[in-house]
């Protein structure tokens, strides 16, 4: 449920805050005040297109906030889990644009993508005006009208047909790929085997590559390695080197120990030094007498690793990337001298595939057709009561040529609002007034296949007035029951039926022109309920007739809630 709604510097609102009431929530005003601003400004905190020219004269940014109860909204909370927010029972959504056009959104004060502020607006508010009127017009809107009213057993019918759908086209993409091999085939096979030949024949090994790289540095690194090892050698062998040095140590160190056995431990170390140093000594003689550098292993270590620089050029940095290639190569090759039997097969998955498909398909129109009887007799129920005694509704489920994402069905809304019309789609014969109506019944019948908190109708009651603006009070009363509703209205029959009436005026202060929002009393209700019936012609008549209006709609809905 949405509880307050905070605009500032939003075209002509200036600052403005209102706190909404659970059920009917009315908004009224003269013409031009800004009632659609308001839902505007309200649409671009759930992620609707943001412009800055809705930017306040002499300002350099707009923002607007919305708080919303979400205690009895457990998908809202889980989305907040999915996105790791602190999960709270009040959610708080703001959004700010800048006068160059970039905004910033947050969520309980984390700062989010646009697509994540618009994943939460699905959950929480349903926006109902002329745009969304219009939309009943396209045929892809019936179908999903339609398959909504059919619940869970419509639900997993078309997630059925959507996997076995998916199954085909999978399945028709093999065939066809397969089928235009055909034609390469000669050409593919030779290019293959010879990628096949290339990477069995370079006989690549795991570690081979890093112990070559390994080589390959110690060669382009030899003079300096021989260097190093000859002085080391030096060192040790020449004359006054370490070991003369080490060995005259030794022998008098052991003409001591005849003579104090305590040098015994001493002497000892010193033996095992002068052993150690000469087992260097042999060590480094060796590695300066092998010829470890010589050039033919230099060629045969820098041919090898081209061979691998080539292999990893064209089939894949790692080895492997290049075995995944080796093998995929082998798959392909055999698959394309198999190409026959192969298409032969996938030919039998497709057809077994599109069996499956259609099987899933006709269970779905079987209802679509069960359910579209159905929803079509409810909405002529409800278009009874409101004021269109003799209108006619039909949904009609028709199949197309082919299968689509959805499906064999075409689903299209038939209506005739007179007796003896006959039955045409609804975009070619409902005016304004009855299509808000027809949208209005639909929206009741459907009420409990949806767990939107919040429902707001922008002046939906163009083109209605009477004693159908009566009956199409009393529907939204009927959905305030059912949850939260916002409605933007200039009849005074709806805006009776309000629980929380707002009222929404144009000021002038001599400079600036701003919007302002007024929760009204009961008395200041009488006024209004009184100025959008007779506008100026103010009467004790006309105020006991405002009382009446008010009177009766308490009545009703009383009545309507017991229901």
């Amino acid at each position: 449920m949405l509880q307050s709604l905070h605009v500032h510097n939003f075209a002509l609102i200036e600052d403005a805050k209102v706190d909404f009431t659970q059920g009917f929530n009315v908004f009224t005003g003269e013409t031009g005040a800004g009632k659609s601003i308001l839902i505007d400004a309200f649409g671009m905190v759930l992620g609707n297109r943001a412009s800055s020219d809705y930017i306040r004269n002499g300002t350099d940014s707009f923002w607007v906030q919305a708080i919303f109860d979400i205690s009895a909204m457990p998908k809202v909370k889980e989305l907040l889990q999915v996105e790791g927010i602190d999960v709270e029972d009040e959610l708080f959504l703001k959004r700010q644009v800048m006068a160059n056009g970039k905004s910033q959104n947050t969520i309980n004060g984390v700062q989010v993508p646009l697509a994540v502020l618009k994943s939460f607006a699905g959950y929480l508010v349903d926006i109902h005006g002329q745009h969304e009127n219009q939309a009943l017009l396209k045929i892809d809107s019936a179908i999903t009208i339609l398959d909504a009213f059919g619940g869970v057993p419509a639900k997993e019918a078309l997630e059925n047909y959507s996997v076995s759908y998916s199954q085909y086209l999978t399945a028709l993409e093999k065939v066809e790929q397969l089928k235009g091999l055909d034609g390469d085939r000669e050409y593919l096979l030779e290019k293959l085997n010879w990628e096949i030949k290339e990477i069995t024949e370079a006989n690549i090994v795991d570690d081979e590559e890093e112990a070559l790289r390994e080589e390959d540095k110690r060669i382009q690194n030899s003079e300096k390695i021989l260097q190093s090892i000859s002085a080391a050698y030096q060192g040790l062998d020449a004359e006054r080197g370490s070991l003369e040095v080490l060995g005259n140590v030794k022998t008098n160190v052991a003409n001591a120990t005849r003579y104090d056995e305590r040098l015994q431990v001493t002497l000892e170390g010193l033996e095992s030094a002068w052993t150690i140093l000469e087992d260097a000594r042999h060590e480094l003689s060796g590695y300066l007498e092998d010829n470890l550098y010589d050039e033919e292993r230099v060629a045969e270590v820098r041919s090898r690793l081209d061979v691998y620089y080539k292999i990893h050029k064209k089939y894949g940095s790692t080895i492997e990337d290049v075995n995944e290639h080796l093998a995929a190569a082998i798959l392909r090759c055999s698959e394309l001298q198999d190409l026959e039997e192969s298409l032969i097969k996938a030919e039998k998955d497709l057809s077994e595939k599109e069996a499956e498909m259609d099987v899933q398909g006709k269970k779905l129109t079987v209802i679509r057709t069960d359910n579209s009887k159905v929803l079509a007799e409810k909405i002529v129920e409800h278009m009874k009561d409101l004021a269109m005694p003799e209108g006619r509704f039909e949904i009609e489920v028709k199949q197309k040529e082919r299968y689509g994402s959805t499906g064999i069905d075409e689903v299209q809304f038939l209506f005739s609002a007179n007796l003896g019309e006959a039955l045409l789609p609804l975009a070619k014969v409902a005016s304004g007034g009855e299509l808000s109506r027809v949208a209005l019944a639909l929206k009741t019948v459907l009420m409990d296949k949806y767990s939107i908190g919040t429902m707001v109708f922008d002046e939906i009651d163009t083109g209605v007035g009477g004693i159908t603006a009566q009956k199409m009070a009393e529907k939204i009363a009927i959905l305030s029951n059912k949850g939260q509703v916002l409605c933007i209205t200039h009849l005074p029959q709806i805006a009776a039926f309000a629980n929380q009436h707002i009222y929404i005026k144009k000021e002038s202060d001599g400079e600036r022109t701003k919007t302002n929002l007024e929760i009204l009393s009961d008395k200041d209700r009488v006024s209004e309920i009184m100025r959008m019936t007779v506008g100026e012609n103010i009467s004790a008549l006309a105020e006991a007739n405002a009382k009446e209006q008010l009177d009766i709609a308490s009545k009703i809905k009383k009545e309507l809630k017991n229901k």
